[in-house]
């Protein structure tokens, strides 16, 4: 499991017997915590206490920080005894929790992250809200030592101020829904042209991304203008994806050693990263890099895809299939220090002349703090820059990383956090399955078909319901729309990357329980947490892209293409609904909901349906899904209708295909376009015009 730290203390808390490592992070705090639970709850109804609720993450750098100031400390721990029952919570455990008061959170204090802090009442009503809080005061802020008491006299003595403040709080949360401005149409060809302009005023053209710093990766930026290139043939949209993918790839956000993505760069040029690694970045940063080497070709994104995806499955690989969720930014209390070099330890590793050269690249200097290796110009511009051969350069900087990374092995390894969320895996298949698609890789193609087959079967409950986490043989807690939304992408890209037909099957097994539980019946959209979940103060229903893709927006793709991939209208009714539902929301705020836009494009069409028919093992449908494979074709689906065994589970999900066989003996391509068929066709060539037509 991940390396977990030793705490020093022999007292445990209760939450020693929790199952998330932040939460045993702090099994040895003198807090008396509990994890959410009515126990918490009902302790503070018969005290009459309020409940301090901590909300963060096993990974995050600030937590760690508030962690050992203040809940390691004594007096503060008295004083939180004293006065409050507390709470703790993991946000990747229970996003449902942690969606909610982060919300209050930015309605009390205009902004948010984590460490999350909020006072509720007993009944779960909250009236303070704040991030991180240092453990004594400090100019305009205060400290934990403060806040303990004033808070506890507030509750004691303004109960009357403090129920009055609650109840503007809900009022405040009930008129933030997306219902709130009504259903509505979206002009599709305005609304991408509106969202394409926003993310033009936006775009850094200096250093790539979009915006000042911090700096995030932002992939579904990417995946949206890509579209919006391959649609309009607009050049300008193409640029700003290659220069941010450049950009990322060659600056510090990156690392150059063991390969894989930090979670931001807190300068514009993406120099100096936060030194986490989540699951979910590299997941939707390998699928940019795939699709950008499909719509260009260039070697320099296939290669970065397969870094990532190498590193996922070295470092964040779990033997049963799953992949893991996070490695920290701190090592031994210091943030980035496993990173970290200096022109010294450069020359202590490596051979003089590997030494120089790596430190001039990498721009060190002499008795010059440690820092991150990053390098902003292009390969072919340093190697002339250098005077040496582009080949050479590249062979000499490998031989010097494989020789730095086998070092820096023997540095203490960062925290990983070791737990199997759904969400999270689903996108690492989609990732995974896609690259192995476009790259026909066997290695990643073995890890789709292991970590499908490890979420499907353990991941469930009792009843056969998806859960949302699994860790050290248990999985726990519901799933929400994000699990079923980011694990059906999975199963049909894992479809496309295998044409295993049971997946297709899964999928809408899986459609069907979304719909059944998560479905606005009166409004549309889907809400983040199922009818038969745990109430909170709302049922919250979203549609801004966060870090990841709002689960409504993947939603709504996964029912366009499996409307295509099986002939099911209804799906694609509802994936209509589901973009009406949010159409306000869309229209006032689009590079804010570029993964609708990715749907919307979809839905605009033109779309293609294409059927191969032959044998899977035969050399000319291998001939015709390799032209698919090197195409960047993102409002095509494919099916493949093998001959001989395999056929009756491709025709119980897309029973349309019954008829579409080869031809004359040969692998014969169906193909679709806006819903009108051409003439089946043998060849490879006129299979790709039409496509090319679309």
């Amino acid at each position: 499991m991940g390396e977990q730290p030793v705490p020093e203390s022999s007292f445990r808390n209760r939450l020693q017997f929790e199952k998330s490592p932040y939460l045993l992070q702090h099994a040895a705090n003198p807090v008396d915590w509990y994890s959410w639970g009515e126990e918490a709850f009902e302790k503070a109804r018969r005290e009459d206490k309020p409940v301090f609720l901590s909300i963060g993450y096993s990974t995050c750098h600030w937590c760690h920080v508030m962690a050992h100031e203040s809940f390691e400390d004594k007096e503060v721990a008295r004083l939180l005894n004293e006065r409050f029952v507390s709470i703790k919570v993991d946000r990747e455990e229970r996003p449902d929790i942690d969606k909610l008061y982060m919300t209050v959170c930015q309605l009390l204090t205009g902004g948010g992250g984590w460490p999350l802090t909020i006072v509720m009442t007993p009944e779960r009503r909250p009236f303070y809200a704040a991030t991180y809080i240092p453990r004594e005061s400090r100019p305009g802020m205060m400290g934990m030592l403060a806040l303990i008491p004033g808070l506890g006299e507030v509750w004691r003595r303004e109960r009357g101020k403090v129920l009055e403040s609650v109840e503007e709080i809900e009022k405040a949360l009930q008129g933030m829904g997306p219902d709130s401005g009504g259903r509505g149409e979206l002009p599709l060809e305005t609304v991408l042209r509106e969202a394409y302009d926003d993310l033009c005023r936006r775009f850094d053209s200096r250093y790539g991304g979009f915006g000042d710093a911090p700096k995030f990766p932002m992939a579904q930026h990417l995946f949206f203008l890509l579209r919006y290139w391959q649609r309009q043939g607009d050049s300008q949209a193409l640029a700003m994806v290659e220069k941010t993918l450049t950009a990322m790839r060659q600056g510090g956000i990156y690392d150059a050693l063991g390969f894989g993505f930090h979670r931001y760069s807190t300068d514009a040029q993406w120099r100096v990263p936060h030194f986490e690694k989540m699951l979910y970045d590299q997941a939707l940063l390998a699928l940019a890099y795939t699709e950008a080497f499909s719509a260009t070709g260039q070697a320099f994104y296939e290669k970065t895809a397969r870094e990532i995806l190498t590193y996922v499955l070295r470092n964040m690989t779990a033997p049963e299939g799953g992949f893991y969720s996070a490695e920290d930014a701190d090592t031994a209390g210091e943030e980035g220090a496993f990173y970290l070099w200096t022109a010294e330890e450069l020359r202590q590793v490596l051979g003089p002349e590997e030494a120089d050269l790596l430190i001039r690249i990498y721009a060190l200097q002499a008795g010059g703090r440690p820092q991150v290796l990053s390098c902003s110009y292009p390969p072919a511009d340093l190697a002339a820059t250098l005077g040496i051969p582009e080949e050479r350069l590249s062979a000499a900087m490998e031989s010097a990383r494989e020789k730095l990374f086998q070092h820096r092995r023997q540095r203490i390894k960062p925290l990983r956090d070791d737990k199997i969320l759904t969400d999270w895996n689903g996108l690492m298949i989609a990732a995974m399955a896609r690259a192995a698609f476009v790259f026909e890789d066997p290695v990643f193609l073995q890890a789709v078909r292991k970590a499908v087959s490890f979420i499907l079967e353990n991941l469930r409950d009792s009843r056969g319901r998806l859960l949302h986490r699994w860790r050290d043989g248990e999985a726990a807690m519901p799933a929400n729309l994000d699990d079923y939304a980011f694990l059906l992408w999975g199963l049909i890209e894992a479809y496309e990357a295998t044409f295993d037909a049971t997946l297709l099957e899964a999928a809408l097994s899986l459609e069907e329980e979304l719909r059944a539980f998560f479905w606005d019946k009166e409004n549309g959209g889907y809400y983040f947490t199922p009818e038969d979940g745990e109430p909170l103060l709302v049922r919250q229903k979203e549609s801004y892209d966060g870090a990841i893709p709002s689960g409504n927006s993947v939603a709504m793709l996964n029912l366009l293409r499996l409307a295509r991939l099986t002939g099911r209208g209804e799906l694609e009714e509802r994936a209509v609904a589901t973009g009406q539902a949010f159409a306000a929301s869309i229209r006032s705020l689009p590079a804010g909901h570029s993964q609708f836009l990715v749907a919307l494009d979809f839905l605009a069409g033109p779309s293609a349906e294409v059927v191969i028919a032959g044998n899977p093992e035969g050399k000319d449908t291998r001939e015709m899904l390799r032209e698919l494979r090197r195409t960047f074709l993102p409002r095509t689906v494919v099916l493949l209708s093998p001959e001989g065994g395999g056929k009756e589970s491709l025709l119980r999900v897309a029973e349309f295909a019954r008829e579409m066989t080869p031809v004359n003996g040969r692998s014969t391509a169906y193909v679709c376009r806006n819903f009108s068929c051409q003439q089946p066709t043998t060849d490879p060539a006129e299979m790709m015009a039409w496509l090319h037509s679309v």
